[in-house]
């Protein structure tokens, strides 16, 4: 949130990536440059370790000197102390939320007992300092450990090179992935205003139906799941195989399908932002947070349920809806797939299968996930309802 005088903007950040199409020459100064801060990363991690993990002050005067010597710049000096500072206060809040099991399990020990490290084409944060963009010519200047680097070609389509111009803002990261270097920037764009709906599109989220909202659209993950299952399949011989030329395979197949997921997710919440949008209605979604650890499945489900991105798919139609102004509320999920949509009656047996509601009370037959979705539109206006300002009068 940015605050200009007495008015308060609200900003939405957006990752903008461009491929960078550096000469050979160019190239072999950004892959010796990612080694080299990616090793002093390594190193200041064991520092910091041994340490107890000091605060960033801290740790840059022990590190600062050692990483001058190596010949890091003084502002990539900064970074590479900062980042390594970031990458243990995201394990800390991983330990704290429980994403690496409990006390004393076998993952959180392993996580807790070393230091991190950092792969050797892992990113590289750049500030203004160490890297300035020049927009018309479509190229990029960058501090690499062989010297300063200009005229460094970059392509990008022509929506993303507007919004570099008007809205790059803050660090971006030097990422290479099989050789090939891209710049993902941010850039930080002012939220649309949001408007007063006319009513909500509730939205409910599942594995069989990816999405089904109370308008009508309906998502069937069929084709997403059996593309999961052939890649699973996939994993299992390459795994068993060991080599590594299947352990590289195994990486590219799984950034592959994390693409075509995240592809599937977009396609979705610009789908249901746009429908909100053009129908003047906000957005109510189910706060699923905790599920994972809430449901107890079969060993067989399992796969089904931990490849499930509803986060993802939650977080693209949050921040589509904050850059169109679309209202949008998250709610609780409990008993919405129980509560009869039309009479507001609950019961676990109303539910006979996953695909069919009939309520044992008034008898209302319908597709369960239509059924759900209604129950979480509802919710949202009552949400929306309480939540926004009073419109009453002041008293005088």
């Amino acid at each position: 949130m940015v605050t200009q005088g007495s008015d308060t903007v609200t900003r939405v950040k957006i990752v903008v990536r461009v491929k960078l199409l550096p000469e050979a020459d160019q190239a072999a100064a950004l892959c010796s440059t990612l080694r080299t801060v990616n090793e002093a990363a390594c190193w200041v991690s064991g520092v910091a370790f041994e340490r107890g993990v000091p605060r960033e002050h801290e740790l840059r005067r022990h590190t600062y000197t050692e990483l001058k010597a190596r010949g890091l710049g003084a502002q990539v000096a900064q970074h590479v102390i900062k980042k390594t500072r970031d990458a243990y206060t995201a394990l800390k809040a991983n330990i704290r939320a429980g994403n690496l099991g409990r006390p004393g399990s076998k993952r959180r020990v392993k996580a807790e007992s070393k230091p991190i490290t950092f792969r050797p084409e892992a990113a590289q944060p750049y500030d203004d300092r160490c890297l300035s963009w020049q927009y018309d010519a479509g190229t990029v200047s960058i501090w690499t450990t062989a010297g300063r680097l200009r005229s460094v070609r970059f392509v990008c389509s022509p929506d993303a090179l507007k919004m570099l111009r008007e809205h790059r803002k803050g660090e971006s990261d030097l990422v290479e992935r099989d050789g090939v270097f891209y710049l993902a920037a941010v850039c930080d764009i002012p939220e649309a205003d949001q408007y007063e709906p006319s009513g909500f599109i509730g939205v409910d989220l599942g594995i069989v139906n990816i999405a089904t909202t109370s308008t009508g659209y309906r998502v069937a993950g069929r084709g997403l799941n059996r593309y999961r299952k052939r890649q699973l399949a996939l994993r299992k011989k390459l795994q068993a195989k060991g080599t590594k030329s299947a352990k590289r395979l195994l990486k590219k197949r799984s950034r592959k399908e994390a693409r075509h997921t995240a592809d599937v997710n977009h396609v979705v919440s610009k789908t249901i932002v746009t429908t909100a949008e053009r129908t003047g209605s906000g957005i109510a979604l189910e706060d699923l947070t905790g599920i994972r650890s809430r449901v107890r499945l079969r060993k067989d489900q399992r796969t089904s349920l931990h490849s499930w991105g509803f986060h993802q798919l939650a977080a693209f139609v949050e921040y589509k809806a904050r850059r169109a102004g679309v209202p949008l509320v998250y709610v609780d999920p409990a008993y919405t797939s129980q509560q009869c949509s039309e009479c507001g009656y609950i019961d676990r047996k109303n539910r006979v299968d996953q695909a069919t509601f009939a309520c044992r009370s008034c008898g209302a037959l319908t597709h369960a996930d239509d059924n759900a979705s209604h129950n979480i539109r509802r919710k949202g206006e009552t949400a929306w309802t309480a939540g926004r300002e009073s419109r009453a009068p002041a008293i005088p």
